[in-house]
């Protein structure tokens, strides 16, 4: 049995972890802060750290090569990442700075794209043969899976349903447009609504679980106070819905999936989301796409990344996962 390392770069945090090919094992799960602020090459050395910790765990596995996710735009042909918004990197050789690191071949992909095909692959889209999932955290990523195969479109830029505009006039994201999902529904715009509300004067009892730090104010925050019934934060969580609700039913719209997977620490929030993002998916996409498709939370929390970098990698290296 093959093993590849599988390596997940967030805006947050960087995962790693040493697959088998048949995703039947995962082993030395390892994960550390990303710390972008540092630059890519403090980033590219703990990457490294952490793939070299991993693959001790799998010491006496065959270990055939690493597989990818970053954040993008990419060129997965070259292995370069072009553009970051949330890492700040721009035409790094990200591909060949960790085959020449680690001693081994690797693959680039998109973050989304992996974690969305993790998914397929081990998790909760498994079995189905057009997949469309978002992961949602520091930023909003997307994944589509057509027949077995992440589809990138014509220049590897496919997915990024993020960057979908859901209110012409709205916010500015950090890409520069405006309007953006991810200015509305991403963990950092979740906590910048409540923030927005809390300092309007709403009545809420958020300010008690940060004690009175507005910094500290994040989206798990909010679900924790709306789990124990803060009207408003039920309502934040409700408005994140409305707005995943409205990007979702575009994605049905465009794509007619079996499975919409939400990845990301937005499923902390439960029924509390699921079921007014279905309810909003409902009233405004097609009964016939709404009818044969699954509105689901990811399966495999904080390692669906890992599993799809994996299995980019087995993909690419022996056409086949």
């Amino acid at each position: 049995m093959r093993y590849i390392v599988g390596i997940d770069i967030g805006g947050t945090n960087i995962v790693v972890g040493t697959v088998a090919e048949d995703g039947s094992e995962l082993l030395g799960l390892v994960s550390a802060p990303t710390i972008s602020e540092q630059g890519a090459e403090a980033v590219l050395d703990r990457i490294v750290k952490l793939a070299r910790a991993s693959m001790e765990a799998a010491r006496g596995k065959e270990i055939a090569g690493v597989g990818i996710g970053s954040p993008g735009p990419l060129d997965t042909k070259t292995g370069v990442v072009l553009l970051t918004p949330n890492l700040g990197w721009t035409n790094y050789p990200l591909r060949d700075r960790l085959t020449q690191a680690l001693g081994k071949p690797a693959t680039l992909d998109n973050d989304a794209n992996c974690a969305i095909f993790g998914e397929w692959w081990r998790g909760a889209a498994r079995g189905a043969d057009h997949v469309v999932g978002l992961t949602i955290g520091t930023g909003i990523g997307g994944g589509i899976v057509l027949s077995g195969a992440i589809y990138r479109g014509a220049s590897d830029i496919a997915g990024e349903i993020g960057h979908m505009t859901i209110d012409a006039m709205g916010r500015r994201c950090k890409c520069g447009n405006y309007g953006c999902l991810e200015a509305y529904a991403s963990g950092p715009a979740i906590a910048a609504r409540a923030v927005e509300g809390i300092e309007a004067g709403v009545d809420t009892s958020l300010p008690r679980y940060v004690q009175g730090d507005m910094s500290k104010i994040t989206a798990q925050v909010v679900y924790e106070a709306a789990h124990d019934g803060d009207d408003f934060a039920l309502e934040v969580v409700k408005d994140t819905a409305r707005f995943l609700g409205a990007g979702v039913a575009n994605i049905i719209n465009v794509f007619n999936p079996q499975v919409v997977v939400i990845c990301g620490g937005v499923t902390l929030a439960g029924d509390r989301l699921f079921v007014p993002l279905r309810s909003e998916v409902k009233r405004r996409a097609f009964k016939p796409a709404v009818d044969v498709c699954r509105i689901v939370p990811g399966e495999l929390t904080g390692t669906a990344g890992v599993y799809g970098a994996a299995a980019v990698f087995i993909q690419r290296t022996w056409g086949r996962v």
